[in-house]
């Protein structure tokens, strides 16, 4: 687990030990115990399930391919949470990305633990028939611990429905027999996948940004305008300032392209996104970027952004083209993190302008860069709760995939805006209350509900 999540459970357990009305019939040494017990558990994995999937190339070379499949906890259900197909992926990163599943279920009451799986590969490097046996080998080595009452996977970076339609099709073919169309979430529809997964990411990201600043600030003006809270200062500030708000998107890839969009088209926001980047550029204009023209040839041109005066030019777009870090320096509004982990650091926080960010990815902040920010009073929107879109819908998925009946897309969307909506009336109160940063109110809850659950199933003996 990386130093920021395990400080942040750290912190949230000392918290919690020190309520006496939480775990109240635990008393003295005991009370000791059980929160030792719990400082244990929620810091490490269950199983650590390591593979090389050795995969015949169509040039005649055979490779030796290492993958993952981490399982961190599952007091509240099956192990669920995406294979990253990446290059960077390594076994202290999916560790911590299936605790940050286990505490974002938590928080979100799903009733799914948290696993996480990777393949370090870069997709783009092999054909489509050796991404096929990739998936189907993955299958075969994890078989034994896959399965819609174990562990439920689902994409992330680099991979997608494709891939989870070959690897439900190949655990259909290993199970004879057995329910599978549960084993995997975010297939295409005719594989029993859900309308509305591939957006719901994006979706909820920029969904938990505009129910903070519009709805709950306009709801709750009296009470947040008498609290002396810096966060809720900060808060009214943003919600009442005249102008539009400025909006820029680092990453424009299924979570950043969508918040995006959603951002350019809101009607119950006045803003404009003036800034977008991926992995090769930034472009920037101060009047705002036609978002649906960049959508259209980034999915056109394998998430690329155009990246030349001459490229920009044929779509009849006007921007200045930056270089790809310079996004998170701009001076705007909102900043939507939504690309690599890591991406706002120490070295670097003091040079970020924004007054209002959302983590679209895992983790894109360190945690001394996260606390600069937090003394400057900029909220923070914290991945566990702004990027759950995804295992959210996954959970509706694995719904219909049981009972085979399906829903439309606007009944998903208004499902899932109402499931994050019940997340942030239960938590902003506490946030806008009590001087800690959302991030920690998040975690507090999530291990609150968790170490509730652990107790109560006499596993912290």
């Amino acid at each position: 687990m990386n130093l920021q999540t395990d400080e942040i459970i750290g912190q949230s357990l000392q918290v919690l030990k020190g309520t006496s009305s939480f775990l109240s019939d635990v008393k003295d040494c005991h009370r000791e115990q059980v929160f030792d017990s719990l400082a244990a558990i929620l810091s490490t994995p269950n199983k650590v399930h390591k593979a090389f999937l050795r995969i015949p190339l169509e040039n005649g070379n055979v490779k030796r391919i290492p993958a993952y499949r981490i399982q961190h906890n599952d007091t509240l259900g099956p192990y669920k949470g995406g294979i990253r197909f990446h290059e960077s992926v390594n076994e202290t990163e999916v560790a911590n990305l299936a605790a940050l599943m286990t505490l974002k279920n938590a928080l979100h009451e799903i009733p799914f633990g948290g696993g996480k799986g990777g393949i370090i590969i870069n997709p783009q490097h092999y054909t489509a028939k050796e991404l096929n046996l990739i998936c189907k080998k993955y299958v075969q080595y994890f078989n034994d611990i896959l399965g819609p009452d174990k562990d439920i996977p689902a994409p992330d970076m680099g991979s997608g429905e494709r891939e989870m339609d070959w690897m439900m099709s190949e655990y259909k073919s290993i199970n004879p027999g057995k329910p599978y169309l549960g084993s995997f979430t975010g297939k295409s529809t005719v594989s029993g996948g859900s309308l509305g997964r591939k957006e719901a990411t994006g979706k909820g990201v920029y969904f938990s940004f505009r129910y903070m600043l519009h709805h709950y600030a306009s709801d709750h003006r009296e009470w947040l305008t008498g609290t002396d809270n810096r966060f809720a200062r900060s808060l009214l500030a943003l919600a009442d300032q005249p102008r539009p708000l400025t909006v820029a998107v680092q990453g424009f890839g299924n979570v950043g392209a969508v918040a995006a969009l959603e951002a350019h088209r809101c009607s119950h926001m006045n803003g404009k996104v003036v800034a977008v980047s991926d992995r090769n550029v930034t472009l920037y204009h101060e009047d705002g970027l036609p978002v649906p023209v960049l959508y259209e040839y980034s999915s056109r041109h394998w998430g690329d952004l155009p990246k030349t005066a001459e490229e920009l030019a044929s779509l009849g777009v006007h921007a200045q083209i930056l270089e790809r870090e310079q996004v998170l320096f701009l001076d705007v509004d909102v900043l939507f993190l939504a690309a690599l982990q890591d991406q706002v650091r120490e070295d670097n926080v003091e040079q970020v302008r924004a007054r209002f960010i959302v983590e679209g990815a895992n983790a894109p902040i360190t945690g001394k860069a996260d606390a600069a920010l937090a003394n400057r009073d900029i909220i923070v929107i914290p991945d566990i709760l702004a990027n759950a879109g995804g295992v959210i819908v996954s959970y509706f998925e694995w719904l219909q995939d049981r009972e085979t009946q399906f829903y439309d897309e606007d009944q998903v969307y208004n499902l899932l805006y109402g499931k994050m909506q019940g997340t942030m009336n239960g938590i902003l109160p506490a946030f806008f209350a009590d001087g800690l940063t959302l991030r920690q109110n998040c975690y507090k809850h999530a291990v609150m509900k968790l170490s509730t659950a652990l107790y109560r199933q006499g596993k912290l003996f």
